[in-house]
């Protein structure tokens, strides 16, 4: 099997709101590409997930501690020659910039979907702190990436084998390469 990481290690920012299959996309993806993961709620403190799971969609400021938390993370992976996947909700163009800025080693991922479809999945899922009525927060506030951002931007209608296969395409990974592909 051919080596998929580019030259220069990268880092991926799967990005969009909750319940669009941005853990399992990402952890499917970092595994595939035999890169590092981590999940951007793991960088959440203890207080905000608490007030998630009341029902209270954060604000900007009790968003920027935690977005600093996986910049740091982004940061050390690049540093140690890492190529990595961190999945984030990432919703605004601010978050973003605080989460790659002008770095061309960092690429954002955008899931993309009906908000039927992600509603039906947040409902479906068990032991999440964060509830299906907060997801009209989260839409409000999503700022579609623009082309100036570069996003590889899929759809989630299709499975994680799909989506999956999708970015590495983009990414201009052979599906050959991939591990766990036949």
């Amino acid at each position: 099997m051919t080596d998929s990481r580019p030259t220069a290690p990268t880092v991926l920012v799967v990005m969009g709101v909750s319940g669009s299959g941005k853990s399992t996309v990402a952890a499917l993806l970092a595994e595939r590409l035999g890169w590092t993961f981590a999940d951007g709620d793991d960088f959440h403190a203890p207080d905000s997930i608490a007030r998630m799971r009341d029902g209270h969609p954060l604000d900007d400021a009790a968003r920027q501690p935690w977005l600093g938390r996986i910049r740091a993370w982004i940061e050390a992976r690049l540093a140690a020659g890492e190529s990595a996947v961190v999945a984030c909700s990432a919703l605004k163009r601010a978050y973003r910039r605080t989460l790659i800025g002008a770095s061309p080693r960092i690429r954002l991922v955008f899931l993309e979907g009906s908000r039927e479809l992600i509603q039906s999945r947040i409902r479906a899922r068990h032991g999440h702190f964060m509830p299906a009525t907060l997801l009209d927060s989260q839409l409000a506030a999503l700022e579609p990436p623009g082309p100036d951002e570069a996003p590889i931007t899929v759809g989630i209608e299709e499975g994680p084998d799909a989506i999956v296969a999708a970015v590495a395409t983009r990414l201009g990974v052979p599906a050959s390469d991939i591990c766990g592909s036949s």
